[in-house]
């Protein structure tokens, strides 16, 4: 009987002490996020990516999360550039439920393209297993500067993706 008892505690044990490591092994990788994202030149100067948008290497990023209480910034990363295919990757370790988070456009090194977009100045990701996204990896929104001169091959492009009132930004090229 007691050989019955003595297994059955020791089974027991390792039970509770598996779903302990678990547990707790999980919650830590729940506080590793890496951040990943895109810099591009908008050549058609639209505010959005076109077919003849081009990444841009050697842009500098950075990440900042802000308190939504207290406005105080709770990470910053050190400036991120992006490589030949203008992509870019920031590791976070810890949880920024109460913070807002975003990816901020820093410096291009193109000066033909060095206009940050106004609409894609930022993009914000969630940095928090609590939100119901599961994961490592958060994808933020692309960013964009623009080209100091529309390129002459944007009006075909934006033709044949619909738009037709383009007066502002492409002048007498527009359709």
């Amino acid at each position: 009987m007691t050989k019955a008892s003595l297994i059955i505690l020791v089974s027991l044990a390792i039970c509770i002490l598996s779903s302990l490591n678990f547990a707790y092994g999980a919650a830590s990788d729940q506080n590793k996020f890496t951040v990943v994202g895109l810099v591009y030149c908008d050549t058609c100067r639209v505010e959005f990516q076109t077919s003849i948008s081009e990444p841009i290497s050697g842009a500098t990023v950075k990440l900042e999360c802000t308190n939504r209480t207290t406005e105080k910034i709770t990470f910053q990363s050190p400036e991120i550039t992006t490589d030949a295919r203008g992509s870019y990757k920031i590791e976070v370790t810890g949880d920024y439920e109460d913070s807002d988070c975003d990816v901020n456009l820093v410096k291009s090194p193109r000066a033909d393209c060095n206009d940050p977009t106004e609409a894609w100045r930022k993009a914000r990701v969630e940095l928090t297993a609590l939100d119901g996204v599961t994961g490592p990896f958060r994808f933020a929104n692309n960013l964009g500067f623009k080209k100091k001169e529309a390129l002459p091959g944007c009006k075909k492009v934006l033709t044949d993706m619909g738009y037709y009132e383009l007066k502002d930004e492409l002048g007498s090229e527009a359709v």
